[in-house]
């Protein structure tokens, strides 16, 4: 999942991010709320964890706009406030899930998991198309028996292009999708973590289903040809 990250001590942010970035998530970590106010009106997010004490903007004020906008991504609060009040105040301005500090970051991760699967997005824990697989939870492609384990930047690219079958996706949204907010990639990273993939993919022989469309970007559909020999 894309996850916002909003966490105003550096300290308890870096770890909470480096866990959640080696769970297979890309997050991006701001410390302020400010910030997180801007990335919201700029990008969509599978899952937000919000932090509830934040500089300029607090997590309940953020997660209130973020409803009031129409938007139904789950939310997980971080706090110190562990009354019921603060956890019906939390609740009632829109959050799903509320986790009282020092965060457990197992326990983390087991709750990010049950949020993921009441994300708009949510389509299981395989993703398919024609007669390829991707499981989300191993990072694996599989097709007529084959499995192929993924690169996590490999896999995140695939789940990307298997979210938005036979569209043409420019550059610029792969690098927005698949790069945390603040990160440069190279100029050819997007060249180079494609012709990856298609060398993955070659394994179980749909290198073709990646189509490049010159001056716009690139179109992930089956070859109908291929998949209708298989069948037969």
């Amino acid at each position: 999942m894309r996850i916002l990250l909003v966490e105003d001590d550096s300290e308890q942010l870096e770890p909470l991010q480096t866990a959640l970035t080696e769970a297979g998530h890309i997050v991006d970590g701001v410390d302020d709320g400010a910030m997180a106010q801007w990335l919201l009106s700029q990008k969509d997010y599978d899952l937000l964890i919000l932090d509830w004490m934040l500089p300029e903007v607090s997590g309940v004020s953020l997660c209130r706009q973020y409803r009031q906008m129409g938007k139904t991504s789950p939310v997980l609060m971080l706090t110190a406030k562990d009354t019921t009040p603060d956890k019906i105040t939390g609740l009632d301005a829109g959050a799903d899930d509320y986790l009282v500090k020092p965060i457990d970051i197992l326990e983390l991760l087991a709750r990010v998991r049950a949020l993921g699967r009441r994300s708009p997005m949510w389509q299981g824990d395989i993703l398919r198309l024609a007669d390829l697989q991707l499981h989300l939870d191993t990072l694996v492609l599989e097709r007529d028996g084959i499995a192929i384990e993924l690169a996590p930047r490999e896999f995140h690219l695939l789940e990307y292009f298997l979210r938005h079958p036979n569209h043409v996706l420019s550059r610029d949204q792969i690098e927005q999708a698949l790069w945390e907010w603040g990160s440069e990639p190279e100029s050819n990273a997007v060249t180079a973590l494609i012709r990856r993939l298609r060398q993955r993919l070659q394994l179980v022989s749909a290198a073709d289903w990646i189509e490049t469309i010159y001056g716009m970007g690139y179109r992930f559909k089956p070859t109908i040809e291929q998949v209708v020999s298989r069948k037969s």
